[in-house]
């Protein structure tokens, strides 16, 4: 079924009116306005990511070490140490009950965060005047009830990538012994990129920072008994260096995370290198991302920010609807709608979908967004030009979910703003390098990785559904622009992987996304939803498989009418269940777009909780549905208000299609 013929459907638009039309309009307007205000001076969104113990602990770690070692720059020792005890006060106040850390101060206890700030507060002592010996001792109780050093393997398994730089940072502070610690090949850093696919590395394609500099750590300090392999590792050390000096971005920030940024200066430091310009660049990038204001005052985030996504993701969702050309029906319902709380305080402006676009582009957020795209071969990963990250800062690299969300705002832009033929050629050509890196792109598997093709072992590197689902919906909103075989093929191979992969109950697991209370941590109602997205797209919801999958949504939709969340999760009022904002917005708006009965009256109960969580000043509260790198947890401030804007602003026009049937009925 098309969606022209699913947003004019009359059963469908009852959703609207079922929920009163004035008071969906006042809450889109209120949660779009909430939206708008968050852009910067420039026209763009930055967002803010949520405070990291994990981030915190890593960055304390690498502060202590530096100012124990005699090479470091001494001049540097009076903001470090600032910032090492304002780290250090924040941190101890972020201990569970249960004696361990979460990744955030919404999370649940996790033992790899736990042992990093063990190390942390071990590492500090020298440095504070302050000893942390009750809480040191609280949590390495959690941490031998979570299994020890095989628990922390054990959450890991295969994948390297993580469980070796913690159990590094561990031995470096002293309470792990480097028996513990498994060498990493860094030798392999000298083989050229193109071939690091092939090696069946124990570590994730964009680790090999950490690979070579705890690799390096690990063999200075604890060296092989073999000869042979020492001498190669020996014969290593300076061109592998050199490859890690190479990666490292203008920001000192390998890929702006924290964490990886200070396990190399750390492994650098530990053995014997903290003059070298890594670990310059390196403590410099972490003075630079330190918290200095509320919240998180005194911490460190997982990333420095994701603008280009929180941007394009922004964009797509404001490209939903045009409220103000709606005007409510004046019914009984509508005239009481009118007296309600929310009315009485909300304020809003009157703006159009297109005048919000146009103020952006006249403060150069056009420009801003093609100016982020990748135009060289990415030091990095190799990439070649035409990707986008997730940020404008030198150290993203461009992804194939960044990528599909920067080509699907270019397309709303396009679609929704005027300018002329020189930048309209522009947005073409750009739009056209995109497409044809991620056709590019494109696994073997039929599926989309998030960095490189070919790495399949680990989990992060793996084909994903999520990923592939975006890509699928970028391609096909240019298919009016750039439709070739080839490209078609690609569509056609994807939505069979899809398909490969929905679950035996009909939902699809997402790789970036999570839930806490959830087994496994997975997220089904984010995957499902994401990938039923590329259905809608497609105008395939007619198909075996879509119908599978919002059969499972509508069977998992809450009692509260909401989606997703869990016993982590608690409002200050019960009318919201335990729901998330996230998980609610996403699943709402997929229903909104299936005509099924079934599908509207749980989209009815979705909206009506979007409404009252903007009523009661909740649409804003995010909850840790992120994962990042070696599924580290976080929040992002901007998910909710962006999630909820593109649900309400879908329901908002499929309103408007039903006032528009209704007067050309009644003409």
């Amino acid at each position: 079924m098309s969606n022209q013929a699913i947003l004019g459907d009359q059963s469908l638009s009852q959703t609207a009116s079922k929920v009163g039309v004035k008071r969906l309009i006042l809450a889109y307007q209120r949660v779009r306005q909430l939206l708008m205000d968050q852009r910067n001076p420039s026209g763009y969104w930055v967002g803010e990511l949520s405070a990291s113990a994990l981030s915190t602990a890593t960055t304390v770690s690498t502060f202590s070490f530096y100012l124990s070692d005699p090479q470091s720059d001494r001049a540097q020792f009076p903001k470090i140490t600032s910032q090492l005890k304002q780290g250090i006060a924040w941190i101890t106040t972020q201990q569970n009950k249960d004696g361990g850390w979460g990744d955030t101060g919404m999370n649940y206890s996790n033992i790899s965060t736990t042992m990093l700030v063990v190390a942390a507060l071990t590492a500090a002592t020298p440095h504070v005047e302050e000893t942390f010996s009750s809480q040191i001792e609280n949590a390495q109780r959690y941490i031998q009830s979570q299994g020890g050093i095989i628990g922390l393997r054990k959450r890991y398994g295969q994948d390297k990538t993580f469980a070796v730089p913690i159990l590094a940072n561990c031995a470096m502070a002293g309470i792990v012994p480097w028996k513990e610690v498994a060498a990493l090949p860094f030798e392999a850093a000298c083989v050229p990129q193109r071939f690091y696919n092939l090696m069946q590395l124990p570590v994730v394609s964009y680790a090999i920072p950490a690979l070579v500099a705890i690799g390096q750590a690990k063999f200075i300090l604890d060296p092989p008994w073999d000869p042979v392999r020492r001498l190669i590792r020996q014969a290593s050390l300076g061109r592998s260096l050199r490859v890690l000096e190479k990666m490292q971005p203008a920001s000192g920030g390998y890929l702006e995370a924290v964490p990886l940024t200070s396990f190399v200066s750390m492994g650098l430091i530990k053995s014997g290198r903290a003059n070298h310009p890594v670990v310059k660049n390196g403590i410099r990038f972490l003075l630079d991302s330190f918290r200095q204001e509320l919240p998180g005052q005194g911490s460190w985030p997982i990333d420095t920010k994701l603008a280009t996504w929180n941007t394009t993701l922004a964009i797509n969702a404001l490209a939903n609807t045009n409220a103000c050309a709606l005007e409510p029906e004046s019914d009984q319902r509508n005239q009481a709608d009118q007296n309600n709380q929310f009315e009485q305080r909300s304020s809003v402006d009157g703006e159009c979908l297109e005048d919000g676009l146009q103020d952006g582009l006249q403060d150069g957020l056009l420009n801003w967004l093609l100016d982020c795209q990748n135009t060289d071969v990415h030091p990095f990963t190799g990439a070649a030009p035409g990707g986008w990250g997730w940020s404008d800062l030198s150290g993203a690299v461009p992804d194939a979910d960044d990528t599909p969300g920067a080509l699907i705002a270019l397309k709303n832009i396009l679609t929704n703003t005027e300018f002329d033929d020189s930048v309209r050629r522009r947005v073409l050509v750009a739009a056209e390098s995109g497409i044809q890196w991620l056709v590019k792109l494109q696994n073997r598997d039929n599926g989309w990785p998030t960095f490189c093709r070919g790495w399949g072992k680990l989990p992060f590197d793996r084909s994903g559904n999520d990923i592939t689902a975006h890509v699928l919906r970028s391609f096909l909103a240019w298919q009016d622009h750039f439709k070739t075989e080839k490209i078609d093929r690609s569509i056609n191979a994807g939505f069979k992987y899809l398909e490969r992969h929905q679950q035996k109950n009909g939902s699809w697991l997402p790789l970036w996304f999570g839930n806490q209370d959830l087994p496994d941590d997975i997220n089904p109602c984010y995957g499902t939803a994401k990938v039923l997205m590329a259905y809608r797209d497609a105008n395939s919801f007619d198909t075996p498989a879509a119908q599978f999958g919002l059969r499972w949504l509508r069977e998992n939709q809450n009692s509260d009418g909401g989606w997703g969340g869990g016993k982590s999760l608690t409002w200050p009022d019960a009318r919201l269940g335990s729901s998330s904002v996230e998980e609610t917005a996403l699943c709402t708006e997929v229903m909104l777009n299936d005509d099924d009965p079934m599908s509207q009256a749980a989209a009815q109960r979705g909206v009506e909780w979007l409404i009252q969580a903007v009523n009661l000043d909740c649409a804003d509260k995010s909850w840790p549905i992120g994962f990042y790198f070696a599924k580290l947890w976080y929040f992002e401030q901007l998910y909710p208000l962006i999630f909820a804007t593109s649900a309400l602003g879908r329901a908002v026009e499929l309103s408007r299609d039903r006032s528009k049937a209704q007067n050309k009925s009644a003409d």
